[in-house]
């Protein structure tokens, strides 16, 4: 039965009025290195950033060479320039869309970027770095039990019950297949369960400003979880800063061997967004997310024109029409920085001869 036919419809006016009650969770354990989790690029090339204790320094750079030198630092929602009034108009299928200029941390354009609606997997950010920020053994096998099964929408999953993966290998489907029983073992192995793993995702929102989310589970199949385009815009740059997310949403495919009882299989689990693969998109960060209550979601951080941007679009019709939304962001930002380039040819070619 397709994933988004178990859950009743609602209006949009009763998603704003979902809350979640959070609670305390302790965690003192010492913070772990960086090149303890999964298989970062060099230290070089994260200058200045800490993948657990990040400050809110602003975006500086006298010339950046890789991706994760084209981001800021933590940034809040009311640090956020939000002056829609001159936002361009694009003929964009999603319901809610934002684009944010990641250096001036400004917003480019905006389509109901206030209003709150589901999110759907896109969810599945603030479970990885709830995960990461408790620095729990990376390398703990961990067994998909009866527990993990979606009975709430009755979605499939490759992942059955037996198999056990490491905690390093969970998060990654998590993060670039969309895996929902690898996202619920994740919960359900944190200290406290599953109940002190949704406090966590909530308090962390609390922390960046979110005052517009509220998250009841780690998968984002109930519709219970909630934020709007603004929230979100924060909640992937924030994602951004963790090395072990950006390498997980931009792998184009992976082949694991799962291990179930004495028998070994092998299979090849592919990225849920396949602008991934395209040359002509520069990705630092990938998520997709869909239920029919939150329609297709895609949310990226990219380079385009030289430009890092953030691009969140929420509730389109289709997995087409949410590609054609970003592939025509890309256009119009391209076009943007040739004709603010264009009429300097002169003055640039001047200057070389």
């Amino acid at each position: 039965m397709p994933v988004d036919e178990q859950c009743p419809q609602r209006t949009k006016q009763d998603w704003s009025s979902v809350r979640v009650r959070t609670e305390a969770v302790t965690d003192q354990r010492p913070p772990m290195l960086l090149d303890e989790y999964l298989r970062p690029l060099s230290a070089s090339q994260y200058t200045g950033l800490d993948w657990i204790s990040i400050t809110q320094t602003p975006y500086v750079s006298s010339g950046p060479t890789t991706q994760a030198d084209k981001c800021p630092g933590i940034i809040s929602p009311d640090s956020l320039t939000k002056d829609t009034r001159h936002s361009p108009r694009l003929p964009l299928s999603a319901s809610a869309a934002v684009v944010i200029d990641q250096q001036q941390w400004k917003s480019l354009y905006a389509k109901e970027p206030t209003t709150v609606r589901p999110i759907a997997s896109i969810t599945k950010l603030m479970t990885a770095m709830v995960v990461l920020d408790a620095r729990l053994p990376v390398d703990d096998v961990i067994q998909i039990q009866r527990q993990d099964i979606d009975t709430f929408k009755r979605s499939s999953s490759r992942l059955n019950i037996g198999i056990r993966l490491t905690r390093a290998e969970l998060l990654r489907l998590a993060l670039m297949a969309s895996e929902n029983r690898a996202a619920s073992a994740l919960a359900r192995t944190y200290p406290g369960g599953e109940k002190s793993f949704v406090a966590a995702m909530n308090r962390k929102a609390h922390e960046l400003g979110m005052r517009d989310s509220r998250f009841v589970d780690p998968t984002g199949l109930n519709p219970g979880n909630v934020s709007s385009a603004f929230d979100v815009a924060v909640m992937v740059n924030t994602a951004y800063q963790y090395p072990a997310i950006r390498e997980a949403t931009t792998t184009r495919e992976r082949r694991v061997s799962l291990l179930r009882g004495h028998r070994m299989r092998l299979l090849t689990f592919h990225n849920s967004n396949r602008l991934v693969a395209r040359e002509e998109w520069d990705i630092g960060l990938s998520k997709t997310g869909y239920i029919r209550e939150a329609g297709r979601c895609l949310v990226m951080q990219s380079v385009i024109g030289s430009k890092p941007v953030i691009i969140v679009l929420l509730d389109s019709m289709k997995k087409a029409t949410r590609i054609a939304d970003a592939n025509y962001i890309r256009h119009w930002l391209s076009e943007e920085t040739v004709n603010r380039i264009a009429p300097r040819v002169p003055e640039i070619a001047g200057s070389i001869q």
